[in-house]
């Protein structure tokens, strides 16, 4: 009698044993862990999103773009004059970016230039393929310009082109260099750049030869024809400027000037005397300087930055 009630009571202990660690095996899939299983509206909230990536002291640098940042007719006339550059230039007139951040000594072994004058955006991505066997903290992208400066209207690079370049070029960065920062400026002001030089004779004896056509061809034309030209330009320049801002947007170490080259409120002094297009050494400086403040700035107003 006493063994049938010891066995009786030691079935159901084994089988309370079995129960609970059932249940706590199910609370346990339930939660995917120890803890509770969230409940209520803190379950539905969504993950945050990334915080950009942003080294105001890159140590190296390397540029890739267009004439501009080749320095092109800064020193003399229709030549590259790359020591004039904003961006990795060694004239102290003009005191480059890469001066700027990393010193006279360690820019001068420490940064690249890689822009081609005449470059477009389709260009780019081979460039930056150059620019990543240095393998540099920080790329400089200044292109575009050449993408509205054309023989004519119709012949300016499509958005969708254009920003299928940038993509392209981006992709090929980020295969090669993954932790690289870049910094992207905007495609400065075209047609500011016209009403500047319009009243210089001898600029505008320059034009002559074919600079910018799309904007600067016949520029004291102020007939229907003319304007909605200029304005046909100008609204392609700024649709680039949208590209560039929201391709970089995407990617944590990407930071996009908030359209600062475009904005900039440049005059005669920053344009060359030899074809009040590209800028002078002034204008580079200016550059340098804008560049210099967004690579810096610790939390940049451009959202797109």
């Amino acid at each position: 009698m006493r063994n049938r009630r010891h066995r009786s009571r030691a079935a159901v202990a084994m089988a309370t044993a079995v129960l609970l660690g059932a249940t706590a095996l199910t609370a346990c899939d339930a939660s995917g862990g120890d803890s509770p299983a969230p409940q209520g509206p803190s379950a539905q909230k969504p993950s945050p999103k990334p915080t950009p990536v942003w080294d105001t002291s890159p140590d190296s640098l390397a540029a890739v773009g267009d004439s501009i940042t080749r320095g092109f007719d800064a020193c003399s006339v229709l030549a590259d004059c790359p020591e004039a550059s904003w961006a990795t230039g060694t004239d102290s007139e003009v005191r480059s970016l890469a001066t700027r951040l990393l010193g006279k000594e360690r820019a001068a072994g420490h940064s690249w230039n890689h822009a081609k004058t005449g470059a477009r955006m389709a260009d780019l991505p081979a460039q930056v393929e150059q620019a990543a066997v240095e393998r540099p903290e920080l790329i400089t992208v200044m292109a575009g310009a050449n993408d509205a400066c054309r023989p004519s209207v119709d012949s300016m690079t499509p958005v969708d082109e254009f920003r299928a370049d940038f993509e392209e070029a981006m992709r090929t960065l980020r295969r090669e260099l993954p932790k690289t920062q870049v910094y992207v400026t905007s495609v400065p002001d075209l047609k500011r750049l016209w009403s500047q030089g319009r009243t210089n004779a001898l600029g505008k004896q320059i034009w002559k030869l074919g600079i910018c056509a799309s904007m600067l061809a016949d520029p004291d034309a102020r007939d229907a024809a003319a304007t909605q030209r200029r304005a046909n330009v100008q609204n392609r320049v700024v649709a680039y400027n949208d590209v560039l801002k929201d391709v970089c947007a995407k990617d944590l170490r990407c930071r996009y000037d908030g359209g600062a080259v475009f904005d900039y409120r440049f005059d005669g002094d920053q344009l060359s005397r030899w074809d009040w297009f590209h800028p002078s050494k002034d204008g580079q400086s200016r550059l340098a300087e804008l560049a210099y403040r967004q690579v810096k700035a610790k939390n940049p107003k451009d959202p797109g930055a």
